[in-house]
């Protein structure tokens, strides 16, 4: 049979400040990211399934994705450990929602972390294929599976 490949889209809001970095993504500034999630499988033929010719329900997957990443990291502040330097965890309060990481809050970062905390909670059947994250309208980052295999 032949293998299909889906994508979900989704959009969230997310601040960040890079720790040490030597320009202005140095300060605390917020995106609107989207992030593109492609599982690939082949269409399920079992006849009696509710899911026949499906490769993943998309509402499947878009409750992963969405509870493993939406719902933590959306209107959230994302800084890494070595920020509590310049943004005292005392204050961190002021903020709201902080999401406090011990990587660089990169965008390729984020995919990294992104494909980890998705990838186990996929069927069996459905393996992560790649993943696409729009941090800003022109500029993005991907991560390939067959880039990360070990």
């Amino acid at each position: 049979m032949s293998k299909i490949r889906i994508t979900k889209s989704f959009r969230f809001e997310m601040a960040h400040a890079l720790a040490g970095y030597d320009g202005l993504c140095k300060h605390v500034h917020g995106h609107s990211y989207e992030l593109l999630v492609t599982v690939i499988g082949e269409p399920l033929s079992d006849s009696n399934s509710p899911k026949l010719g499906m490769v993943m329900d998309f509402g499947d997957l878009k409750a992963i994705v969405k509870k493993q990443v939406v719902d933590r990291f959306d209107h959230a502040l994302v800084v890494s450990e070595q920020s509590k330097d310049v943004i005292p965890v005392g204050n961190l309060d002021l903020f709201g929602k902080v999401v406090v990481v011990s990587w660089q809050p990169s965008s390729e970062n984020f995919l990294i972390y992104f494909a980890s905390a998705i990838r186990d909670y996929l069927p069996q059947s459905v393996a992560l294929h790649s993943l696409r994250l729009h941090e800003t309208a022109t500029s993005y980052a991907e991560w390939f599976a067959s880039d990360n295999q070990d």
